[in-house]
């Protein structure tokens, strides 16, 4: 059974957080099923201390590659990439080991932000490096929002299937009625 932690974080509050696990293979099909299949729900980028970029994609991505550990999600008019495996560098000029697992993803969780109350406020994966510096944030779709990020008058629980598909496929856990008591306050 896959069980949960909850944190606090200063400023974020409470996270109940189900770990995941970092291996090339794992990472590589979860990030893809993500931005294949849900890259017209979702929002991205970090969440740290003193900045929040919500970015959404303009379109499918073109391609999904990996090469020398990098991840790398090219929607054509720009991309990003993740260090997500083994990362060597250049022939000529190999990087040290200290530095390929500074890069590399060592942490991986789904997470969803809890109210004072214990009800679910936001949803999301959460990816960090060796260093524990956060690499990608994935803020997943919110019963409270639209795509946009507008408020919803009522609230569409259809928005909590990629959470829960998240949690079938890759906790093998079924969908929490918790969820579904999820609170108005909308941010993070």
């Amino acid at each position: 059974m896959t069980r949960s932690t909850l944190i606090t974080e200063p400023g974020n509050g409470t996270l109940e957080v189900f770990t995941l696990p970092t291996d090339t293979e794992f990472l590589l099909t979860l990030i893809t099923d993500i931005f294949e299949n849900y890259w017209d729900q979702i929002h991205f980028g970090v969440l740290i201390q003193g900045a929040a970029w919500e970015v959404r994609a303009p379109n499918a991505p073109q391609r999904i590659s990996l090469s020398d550990g990098y991840l790398t999600v090219d929607f054509g008019h720009w991309h990003f990439h993740l260090c997500i495996g083994e990362y060597r560098g250049p022939r000529n000029h190999p990087v040290s080991e200290e530095l390929a697992r500074h890069r590399r993803t060592a942490r991986a969780e789904l997470y969803r932000r809890l109210r004072e109350d214990g009800c679910p406020s936001s949803w999301g994966l959460r990816l960090f490096n060796g260093k524990d510096e956060q690499q990608m944030t994935v803020f997943l779709p919110s019963p409270y929002l639209t795509v946009e990020q507008k408020v919803l008058k009522e609230p569409r629980w259809e928005h909590l299937a990629l959470w829960d598909h998240l949690r079938q496929t890759y906790l093998g856990l079924d969908p929490d009625p918790l969820d579904r008591e999820a609170s108005r306050r909308v941010c993070g």
